[in-house]
């Protein structure tokens, strides 16, 4: 949940979840539905289809055991060789390096790395500078101290350099450079897509959510059905003899961004009747407010339901 998220954020839902799914075994024995329910919010929900994967691989093929070795660690979906690190040292007092985002950034200002984190070449030589650094004898004690250094002192902005153990030999702040340091990445215009989302409302007021294919932006979670351009819309209706029974009603386009485009959403209202129901319950849900289910949904879908369902049950 740490990877891409704040701690503040994060406690709350790692609260909840831990509640829901105490071990490994009861996580893995879980419907994806539930973890991704308990999940909704965090977003970058590919981390909790991989921790799912994860749980289920530990469950079948290690007897419910945790992997002991880097290289096992790293096979797991959704682990890389800094969580790996980070769960042998600190659960099985492993010598093992980490680089998470704080102690990138302590490297950078300390030794005025050069380049982007995120490029292959700066990512080696921080790795060969981490594990110079890193210490054999407490290696979880020394990992922990550079993420809470990274995480309060050497923060990403208003770093407090006067207070920092480390001031006397960083370079960067030597040279009175340490907001330019690390190096940004190199910026680059999100393209823009756009998204007419089908909000289908039947005589009881319930809206059709679509379960979403599990690779893709909102992979595996719950929405409402989903259009390119408006000429679909029709399409999308036809192909499932859903024949409206008013004007479809355009709402509001809202932008909701992702970590490589911007999607402009439109909300589309379109009341039907009852004379073809979809039945497939593994790709389609009548969503009832009355009796809701617990889905993993993501959050532009779980603000439009809160607005428009009393809307519709209301009218």
């Amino acid at each position: 949940m740490l990877q891409q998220t704040q701690v503040k954020t994060v406690i709350p839902y790692y609260l909840r979840f831990m509640k829901h799914f105490p071990d490994i075994n009861t996580l893995a024995t879980a419907a994806q539905d539930d973890v991704l329910h308990f999940w909704t919010g965090l977003g970058y929900y590919a981390r909790a289809r991989n921790l799912h994967k994860t749980a289920r691989i530990i469950h079948q093929d290690h007897s419910g055991l945790f992997p002991d070795s880097i290289d096992e660690l790293q096979s797991l979906p959704g682990i890389g060789r800094s969580t790996a690190g980070a769960i042998l040292s600190f659960a099985n007092d492993q010598h093992q390096p980490i680089l998470d985002g704080n102690v990138k950034r302590i490297l950078c200002r300390y030794y005025r790395v050069q380049g982007w984190s995120g490029h292959t070449k700066t990512q080696k030589e921080l790795w060969s500078l981490v594990e110079k650094i890193t210490p054999k004898k407490r290696c979880d004690d020394f990992n922990q101290a550079l993420m809470d250094l990274g995480s309060s002192l050497c923060s990403r902005s208003k770093p407090q350099c006067t207070d920092c153990p480390l001031k006397r030999n960083c370079e960067a702040h030597f040279n009175q450079q340490t907001n330019d340091y690390p190096h940004k990445k190199p910026k680059k215009d999100n393209p823009v897509r756009t998204a007419y989302l089908l909000m289908i409302s039947n005589p009881a007021g319930e809206l059709l959510l679509e379960k979403r294919p599990e690779q893709g932006i909102w992979g595996g979670l719950w929405s409402f059905p989903q259009c390119t351009t408006k000429g679909e819309i029709e399409q999308w209706l036809d192909k499932h003899r859903y024949i409206s029974k008013n004007k479809m009603q355009f709402q509001a386009e809202f932008k909701h961004t992702f970590s490589h485009f911007h999607l402009l959403i439109t909300p589309v209202h379109i009341e039907i009747d009852l004379s073809s129901q979809i039945n497939d319950s593994n790709y389609f849900h009548w969503f009832n407010k009355q009796k809701p289910l617990k889905l993993g949904m993501p959050t532009p879908i779980t603000t439009l339901l809160s607005t428009y369902t009393t809307h519709i049950t209301d009218d």
